[in-house]
């Protein structure tokens, strides 16, 4: 199953008749045994997206398993995000406080006192997209991995390590 399969759900999402709960219950969906907060952020969220398709569209979406993973602060600072959004993580990085600033209180809370996101982004392995690349891209989270970035050359309290959704073949 790709993302042009789900066209008629992303249809229906889009015309507001389709709540998240109405669609993850979609039995389109069921085969997949996504986490929630990844079909939520990535198909949800983005499905529909032609700029976001177009980086994604190629997957075959039953054959992603995705794990809750602990990633090193580090890992993020060369992680690229698809194509279609090149450059976008830099753009947020050169000012992390006005990114977080403009979220819920609690985002900012849980920066200074956590040094990490509140909800992990989506993050892929670049071996599903390329079979002769390596490593992992950010898919959905991209404001999420600017501000750490940007907190990282800023010299602003920064975890170790981050919790990020991962998926791989």
């Amino acid at each position: 199953m790709k993302l042009s399969d789900l066209s008629p759900l992303m249809a229906r999402r889009q015309d507001g008749g389709l709540s998240y709960d109405r669609f993850r219950a979609d039995p389109a969906l069921a085969s997949l045994h996504w986490p929630d907060d990844v079909l939520e952020q990535f198909l949800f969220d983005h499905g529909d997206n032609a700029a976001f398709a177009y980086d994604y569209g190629g997957i075959n979406l039953c054959e992603v398993r995705w794990r809750l993973e602990m990633i090193p602060a580090a890992d993020f600072n060369a992680m690229p995000t698809g194509a279609s959004d090149a450059g976008c993580i830099e753009s947020y990085a050169e000012n992390p406080v006005h990114w977080v600033t403009v979220r819920p209180p609690e985002v900012g809370r849980h920066w200074k006192e956590h040094g990490t996101w509140l909800r992990p982004p989506i993050l892929i392995a670049r071996r599903l997209l390329d079979p002769s690349d390596d490593g992992l891209q950010v898919v959905e989270g991209r404001t999420r991995v600017g501000v750490l970035r940007g907190r990282l050359r800023m010299g602003l309290h920064v975890a170790s390590h981050h919790q990020a959704w991962v998926g791989r073949a």
